[in-house]
């Protein structure tokens, strides 16, 4: 009996037998406590970490089949290997510091990047009976510790006496900062429904999940998160073409390395954040009597959100910053306003008893709101067209000796 019940909640399992052993050998209750939690938050943090590795290589073997690639296909089998190697390769690197470098900023940044991503985990309910901490302001401590990952790509920028990350940091000002006014909007549409701010308890309230009421605050909330990781077709932060990788140009070693874990790390977070807010969670048939299985939907739900977010990455091309800016304060924002006031009048308006009506009409104003939201769009752009480049042939400018000698007959 007691080896189903590891089974079925291992990590409770484990809980208990810990707690039961310190009490037993005298360790007051405070400290046993304050021991689990330490022992809780360094294997969340030392899976998440590890869970890296794999994600590394399941995004550059998705997007290679793509783009028509092979992608890593030597180390291992499949090329599953092939991160350990470059890891390995990344912890050997010498530090290196440039000359005129704002040291603490310069060394902070990595640091704040992946302890930004880590921090969200602790509020993420894995399962019914498995979660870090339940915060009864779960969302507002989302958006407060992910605005330390965006400081730091900031003071990456500003603290490593490079124009290039100069550029970068100037970008992701303007990226980052703009982005959180629709995100945290579409936030309100799945706490006004759940009637909480907790995590836990907007996964429990979902009977019917969020996406299906509300599929627009799902819309925005993907995509400014996207823009929020800064990964493409949002990466103007660190476009190589233009600013030679932007914000992390003076980084190398295992600090380059810190960037390049936040980054992985971070999208798989949306994924799980997005899951638990619209998806349901680790809801799922049997999930509230077999904890593992709660734990096992979720990351099947995160899973399909972390291969369209590559998916998109391996698709789009990069926004200029004047389509980034047009499409966040002229679409994203004025959207969200609108959803956060329709769901409002819904809410109210229709009980939660009538679930097959409350879900049609969700879906029907919802999909209402979008289509004149594209109405608009085209409206707009047909009012103000974008110049277009004349297609005759253009002189080639060149110095006046070039020209002189060219005509010489030479």
């Amino acid at each position: 009996m007691g080896f189903l019940h590891f089974l079925s909640d291992p990590i409770t399992f484990l809980a208990n037998w810990l707690q039961g052993l310190l009490l037993g050998v005298g360790i007051p209750a405070g400290i046993v406590q304050f021991i689990l939690f330490v022992i809780g938050a360094g294997a969340l943090a030392t899976a998440a970490m590890m869970f890296v590795i794999f994600l590394i290589w399941l995004e550059r073997k998705a997007i290679a089949r793509l783009q028509d690639r092979l992608g890593p296909n030597r180390v291992g089998p499949w090329g599953i290997f092939q991160t350990i190697p470059d890891m390995i390769k990344i912890f050997t690197k010498e530090f290196i510091t440039p000359t005129g470098a704002d040291i603490i900023p310069y060394n902070l940044a990595p640091i704040l990047a992946v302890a930004g991503v880590l921090m969200v985990w602790s509020v993420i309910p894995l399962a019914i009976s498995v979660v870090g901490m339940n915060l009864n302001v779960g969302v507002l401590y989302i958006i407060a510790v992910g605005s330390l990952g965006e400081l730091g790509i900031i003071m990456a920028g500003f603290g490593s006496n490079n124009k290039f990350a100069l550029l970068g940091g100037f970008r992701a000002v303007a990226l980052l900062v703009s982005y959180e006014v629709p995100m945290v909007i579409s936030l309100l549409v799945p706490v006004m429904l759940a009637g909480s701010m907790g995590m836990t308890d907007i996964a429990q309230a979902q009977n019917v999940w969020y996406i299906w009421l509300t599929p627009a605050a799902a819309l925005i909330f993907l995509i400014t998160s996207i823009a929020e990781n800064g990964r493409a077709p949002f990466d103007l932060t660190e476009a190589d073409s233009e600013i030679v990788a932007g914000f992390n140009i003076e980084y190398s070693g295992l600090k380059f390395g810190m960037f390049y874990v936040a980054d992985f790390l971070h999208s798989f977070t949306i994924a799980m954040v997005f899951s638990v807010l619209f998806l349901g969670g680790w809801r799922g048939p049997g999930a509230e009597q077999i904890p593992i299985l709660g734990f096992i939907y979720l990351m099947i739900k995160a899973g399909l959100i972390e291969f369209l977010i590559i998916w998109i990455r391996g698709s789009l091309p990069r926004f200029r910053i004047d389509q980034m800016m047009d499409v966040n304060w002229k679409v994203l924002t004025p959207l969200s306003l609108s959803i956060v006031v329709v769901t409002a009048v819904l809410d109210k308006l229709i009980p939660v008893e009538q679930t097959v009506f409350r879900i049609f009409a969700f879906l029907v104003v919802n999909l209402a709101v979008l289509l004149i939201t594209g109405w608009l769009i085209e409206v707009f752009k047909t009012r103000r067209p974008r110049p277009v480049v004349s297609k005759t042939q253009r002189p080639v400018a060149r110095p006046e000796n070039v020209a002189a000698n060219s005509n010489s007959g030479d």
